[in-house]
């Protein structure tokens, strides 16, 4: 089936490519029966256990996400702005911490500026060790290198090493360091919290979230496009200049924008880069609400350097607001999301998926977070988290031979780095105004 030709077409309709959409008004292709990707919001009966894309009005529900909590920080002021007139937001201060089950201790996040909270002995040379750090590392420094350099053998043994272990499925031995402002070190704040006198620090210190949930800006976004859902992509003909839909619908294009993980949207135009592909882990997240344990914690997400089940973090939708729990009931319930990596050829399935999430919620139930569970949905995400091996020029070469090739990518997955959803609004906003631009502009010059 032949579809008419389309100026601009953007393939995924996550937030980088809604906001792309609406910039170009070009045709937003999305594989899900529902905008947002990850960040796509969802309810689960609180009496029945089903799932609703939207609200339900018969019975009580809890609001999930898809990807777990993605809160709205960072972000150019004129972004946030549009955010909130499509979604009026709240500002809220980040409340985090790492906890250590075997003193049964929490220590507010980041743990290296907050030293006065360990035992005194551990921080007394933690803080010795992080003083006499060397300098810089070689371009070829792994991210356990990195850790060890930054943080000392002793923080190392205690969270970073065993946490990143878990965080990244084993590859932070091999790939790059991350983004150093996601783990900041500044030795005199880390002096600073040693004496008890510990500031905010870190990229996510402060954060938004819509009053009405990120569903609500989701639908906001979307309203402004042309968005057909349910239409997975199978291939594109660069040459040609054609996206192929899994239904056999083809449809030519003279612009073509991607928001779809790098790798994937090489393989659909069957484009190979010359270097290696750089690494990506895979993520399951289990969303859970029900009735608090005894020891459930106030945090907005707590880091966790061992569990017996692998997961590694626990994020509390309900700490944050409480427009998450069921109306009518939200001082009985709870609602948290529970992260565990895999490498994406790892990731279970069938019984074993079924039995690690269990083992998972049983973990929770176990430290005292949750008494019993309500309402429990799970979704495995095999792109979550991007990484790059050392040195490496794959994700600068695949970029470079889409372009080539007419193929603009854009956002986290598209462009293989982390960022947040403001920064993906603002990028899919320019790269589609830039198109239907380069649009115009062309068809000026024709006439002339």
């Amino acid at each position: 089936m032949l579809h008419g030709k389309e100026e601009t077409v953007i393939l995924g309709g996550g937030v980088t490519g809604l906001a792309a959409g609406i910039a170009s008004q070009g045709l937003v292709l999305e594989a899900e029966e529902t905008p947002g990707g990850i960040c796509a919001s969802y309810y689960v009966g609180a009496r029945s256990g089903k799932i609703y894309l939207q609200t339900p009005g018969h019975e009580p529900a809890f609001r999930f996400e898809r990807g777990g909590g993605h809160w709205i920080f960072g972000g150019d002021p004129a972004v946030l702005h549009l955010i909130s007139q499509v979604s009026p937001c709240q500002r809220y201060t980040r409340n985090s911490a790492v906890y250590f089950p075997q003193w049964d201790l929490y220590v507010p996040f980041p743990l290296q500026n907050h030293l006065a909270f360990l035992p005194k002995e551990v921080a007394t040379k933690a803080l010795a060790e992080m003083v006499a750090r060397t300098g810089q590392l070689a371009e070829n420094t792994t991210m356990d290198q990195w850790l060890a350099s930054s943080f000392g053998p002793t923080l190392c043994e205690l969270f970073f090493f065993p946490f990143h272990e878990l965080y990244t499925a084993g590859l932070y031995r091999a790939i790059a360091p991350q983004d150093p402002y996601k783990t900041p070190f500044q030795i005199t704040s880390v002096i600073r919290g040693a004496l008890g006198l510990h500031q905010p620090m870190g990229y996510n210190q402060t954060f938004l979230y819509p009053e009405k949930g990120l569903d609500h800006l989701v639908r906001g976004l979307a309203s402004g496009c042309r968005l057909r859902l349910s239409s997975p992509v199978s291939a594109i003909d660069a040459w040609e200049k054609t996206v192929f839909l899994e239904d056999g619908t083809a449809i030519p294009y003279q612009h073509l924008i991607s928001t779809l993980p790098l790798d994937k949207t090489l393989a659909l135009a069957r484009l190979t880069p010359a270097s290696r592909p750089d690494p990506a882990t895979a993520v399951l997240v289990v969303n859970v609400g029900g009735v608090p344990g005894k020891h459930c914690p106030p945090y907005h997400w707590v880091y966790f350097p061992h569990s017996h089940s692998g997961f590694h973090r626990i994020g509390f939708y309900s700490n944050v607001v409480s427009h998450f729990l069921p109306e009518g009931n939200r001082k009985k319930f709870v609602s948290m999301y529970i992260e565990r990596s895999f490498l994406p050829g790892d990731l279970p399935q069938g019984e074993t998926l079924a039995a690690t999430v269990q083992a998972v919620i049983q973990e929770a139930t176990d430290l005292g977070f949750l008494k019993e569970p309500v309402a429990i949905h799970w979704n495995t995400i095999s792109t979550a988290y991007t990484w790059r091996w050392p040195r490496s020029p794959w994700q600068q070469e695949a970029q470079n031979l889409l372009l080539e090739n007419g193929i603009i990518p854009a956002g986290r997955f598209g462009r293989w780095t982390f960022q947040g959803i403001a920064e993906s609004i603002s990028q899919g906003l320019f790269i589609g105004a830039l198109s239907a631009g380069l649009d115009r502009l062309l068809k000026n010059n024709r006439q002339l």
